[in-house]
């Protein structure tokens, strides 16, 4: 891919991410947390075991294979010794350990053989498979909770190539199995004949049996929460390249086909792909997701069959780059972000996560073959 069709050149881009990730490395070196989200310019934490403090160190690894700098190289690691803490604190963790762990400390174990971020991230994944429920199917419970014990979420999906990268480097296969019991129980309860997606599901737990599917993060039951639908079509995508499996591809095709279908003219997601006209609340993170994940989908596929995946990876950058701030009023590089649909409080801040995948995007622009989440083998 390249920067055709309106979207700024990768180097011109590359640029542009170096001088503000420089600025918002300053801004958290400021502070003793893991940066989650802005407010009045500077860096907002949300406690240790938050599920994105993962990506803060991701971007900092994405930035040292995109520029050669020290510094990001030098945060990573500041970043992944203080997420210790949440890895002491390993039953307050939940489905998100490959979110919180994978692609920094299992990136670092592949760039530089570290035996402390091996052990990180193979923790991580025990963790996560534990959370399995053999009931019915089979799935991954998300939350924990007594009340929560049968809920699963469709944002698992991003955290099945940890459970992938365990397998491969144990040669244990009980992992793989989970991850792929997990991923055909998302493909059979959570992907609608139209291709759009169930934010959540909910098992009972003792049975296995489909109970109900709330509207979870989007604006109903039976809506579409557009960052839900990018965590699915990126994560089959990410589950195909892992297993070689050919109908976790076509549900990737399908999710995909889905989400482009409806993006709106700006091509900016909105929260939720089927909310009201107003109040027009908007995704950047969504669109960010859906881009890095639609340029992992075209390079599974032959030319022509790639070709509708390219065009609208590079429409959501287009996009993106009119949301991002490049300036230094604050840290954060993508605006008008949004945790839920009656998250008021959430509506179009920023959010750490949603630069990582704008910067992991530009990378694959740039020809970046080295994939975070299937890292380097």
């Amino acid at each position: 891919m390249n920067g055709q069709n309106g979207a700024e050149r990768p180097d011109g881009l590359v640029s542009k991410l170096d001088q503000k990730m420089r600025f918002a490395v300053r801004k958290a070196r400021e502070t003793s947390f893991i940066p989650y989200t802005t407010e009045n310019g500077t860096w907002k934490e949300n406690g240790i075991g938050w599920w994105t403090n993962g990506f803060w160190p991701a971007s900092m690894w994405q930035m040292y294979r995109m520029t050669g700098a020290a510094l990001y190289r030098e945060e990573a690691l500041r970043a992944e010794e203080m997420l210790d803490e949440a890895l002491r604190n390993f039953k307050n963790l939940d489905h998100d350990a490959g979110f919180l762990w994978l692609i920094h400390s299992g990136v670092r174990y592949c760039l530089e053989r570290n035996p402390d971020s091996f052990d990180r991230t193979l923790f991580a994944a025990t963790t996560l498979a534990a959370r399995f429920n053999p009931a019915g199917s089979g799935f991954i419970r998300a939350w924990n909770g007594g009340d929560r014990a049968g809920l699963a979420i469709i944002d698992c999906m991003m955290n099945l190539p940890l459970l992938y990268w365990a397998s491969h480097f144990t040669g244990d296969p009980r992992y793989r199995n989970i991850a792929m019991r997990h991923a055909d129980t998302t493909m059979r309860y959570f992907v609608r004949p139209d291709g759009s997606c169930n934010h959540i599901v909910i098992f009972d737990p003792e049975t296995g049996e489909y109970l109900d599917n709330p509207g979870g993060q989007g604006y109903a039951s039976g809506s579409c929460w557009s960052r839900g639908q990018a965590w699915a079509l990126y994560g089959f995508t990410l589950s195909s390249l892992h297993t070689g499996k050919r109908e976790y591809l076509d549900t990737a095709r399908r999710t995909a086909d889905f989400f482009i279908a409806n993006l709106p003219d700006d091509g900016v997601p909105r929260c939720d792909f089927r909310q009201p006209a107003l109040p027009d609340i908007r995704d950047s993170a969504a669109g960010a997701i859906a881009c890095s994940g639609l340029m992992e989908l075209a390079g599974q596929l032959d030319e022509k069959e790639a070709l509708p995946y390219q065009e609208a990876a590079l429409r959501l950058l287009r996009a993106l780059e009119k949301e991002a701030d490049w300036t230094e009023n604050t840290p954060a590089i993508l605006q008008k972000c949004t945790t839920a649909y009656h998250d008021a409080g959430g509506r179009h801040i920023t959010m750490d996560y949603a630069d990582y995948f704008f910067i992991e995007a530009v990378q694959k622009l740039r020809g970046e073959k080295l994939l975070f989440w299937k890292p380097f083998y």
